[in-house]
């Protein structure tokens, strides 16, 4: 029993790492040849025999071994997991329930065979056939090293010259090391038909030989599953030739014999220009599909070729597109680095105009005029025109920011002065918003009246020191 185990154990550890097919339509036949042990005790009877099962695994005391080769089966696979089989077997019984009867007995009471005095042996023959269903495909999926298999049949056993009809069910398992070879374990059940004959367990371990198939063209896929069955093939393209080795089969490559991509049916694209090498005139240069795969010419010499240049008849650099920067507003700076491309500025302030003191004058002229309402920030309705005029020059000067400033005569109280003069230069900043100007160039202060212009002891100084002043803060 513990031989058995041990056995047993190393088979699975031996097979758990395979994957094989036991008898399938390809591979039809198989031949089993092997060793086979008779028990004619544990089979539902009285004493000395033993229930159904009983000391099934007793192979000291009852198993009847022939240590030969002793068991032959010829196996045909049918369909959907059924095998047909014809076995024929022969052994020794030297192991056999005792009764205690003597050799006179046997000869007046035949069914005593099967129950011999000590000291006797018989010989034993058997010839049987076997339907069986193996359960490999529902256990593992298609394929697998583990096939166990039922069936039932019939057959007809001698014991030296008499013979008795049986009725056969039988258990195994097919533990698969290749796909043509396993080694077989079977342990059958024979039920007598005649009252004289004997009911036995018969079990049997044998190498197991899988044949049949037919690969004609010899590329390891039978002919039945092979769509090129004449022509050495590939699995993944069910037989049928790859020639080129491009992963694309023959009958769907436009190249066959040459290897390609997928994108263009097989075929190469040498140069890597997009164009399949039968359609490129120039297969290695790379060049656009509208100049049939050569390389594009680069009429103005500038580096750049026609198809990528935007003015492929006038040099100019790559980061302009292939174009000549402009200057449009000829001011010596070219668009790309002008910052006002449309106004004629310096070079030192980026393309842009700058804001000259005769300007900031000329802001002043007309700020100085801006009237409000008496004691109020409102700008007076006939200063609107000065605003326009200030918006107009300011406008010239984008880049450049100015600061407003609000300034009061000495007339009242320092904080009064001071706030009147911070609400009034923030009322023009406010205006030229209106009219334009971005807030983000303007800033105001009040000074209140800490910067007079003019003497604040006559009238006439202090309408002068009552005014707006603009000042430039940056030219850019």
């Amino acid at each position: 029993m513990k031989k058995v185990s041990n056995l047993v154990a190393a088979l699975l550890l031996v097979f758990t790492f395979s994957q094989v097919n036991a008898q399938t339509e390809n591979l039809p036949w198989a031949f089993t040849a092997g060793v086979n042990a008779v028990d004619l005790y544990p089979v539902g009877e009285d004493a000395p025999r033993g229930d159904y099962f009983d000391e099934y695994f007793n192979v000291s005391d009852h198993w009847n071994i022939l240590p030969s080769i002793s068991k032959l089966t010829l196996s045909r696979y049918l369909s959907d997991g059924f095998v047909a089989s014809v076995s024929g077997s022969a052994n020794k019984i030297d192991k056999f329930p005792d009764r205690g009867f003597e050799d006179s007995d046997l000869e007046a009471d035949p069914s005593l065979v099967g129950v011999q005095p000590r000291n006797s042996e018989l010989t034993y023959v058997s010839l049987e056939g076997l339907i069986s269903y193996n359960f490999r495909d529902l256990i593992n999926g298609e394929g697998g090293w583990f096939a166990p298999y039922l069936g039932v049949g019939g057959g007809y056993t001698w014991l030296d010259d008499i013979g008795a009809g049986n009725l056969n069910g039988a258990a195994g398992i097919d533990f698969m090391i290749s796909e043509n070879f396993a080694i077989n374990a079977q342990s059958t059940y024979k039920h007598a038909f005649e009252d004289y004959g004997v009911r036995h367990f018969q079990h049997s371990l044998g190498a197991k030989f899988i044949f049949g198939g037919v690969d004609t063209d010899g590329d390891g896929i039978y002919d039945d599953e092979d769509a090129c069955p004449e022509t050495p093939g590939l699995p993944q393209f069910n037989g049928c030739p790859d020639t080129d080795l491009d992963g694309i089969q023959d009958s769907e490559d436009a190249c066959p014999t040459t290897f390609g991509l997928p994108e263009f049916n097989g075929c190469p694209d040498t140069d890597g220009d997009g164009i399949a090498d039968p359609n490129d005139a120039c297969p290695n240069e790379a060049g656009p599909a509208y100049n049939n795969g050569c390389p594009d010419p680069d009429t103005d010499g500038d580096g750049i070729v026609d198809s990528k240049d935007g003015c492929p008849n006038e040099a100019g650099p790559a980061e302009n597109n292939g174009c000549p920067y402009n200057d449009r507003d000829n001011d010596g700076v070219l668009d790309k680095d002008d910052q006002c491309p449309d106004t004629p500025g310096t070079v030192a302030n980026n393309g842009c105009p700058e804001v000259t003191a005769e300007i900031i004058n000329q802001l002043n002229e007309f700020s100085r005029t801006i009237l409000f309402d008496l004691n109020k920030a409102t700008i007076r309705q006939e200063s609107y025109g000065t605003m326009q005029s200030i918006a107009n020059i300011m406008k010239e000067y984008p880049n450049a920011s100015f600061l407003i400033e609000g300034h009061t005569d000495s007339s009242g109280s320092d904080a009064y002065n001071q706030n009147l003069s911070e609400q009034r230069a923030a009322s023009v900043r406010t205006y030229l918003g209106g009219l334009g100007i971005d807030s983000s160039r303007l800033q105001s202060r009040g000074f209140g009246e800490s910067r007079p212009i003019a003497t604040n002891k006559t009238k006439a100084g202090r309408q002068q020191n009552r005014r707006v002043d603009v000042s430039l803060i940056s030219n850019n």
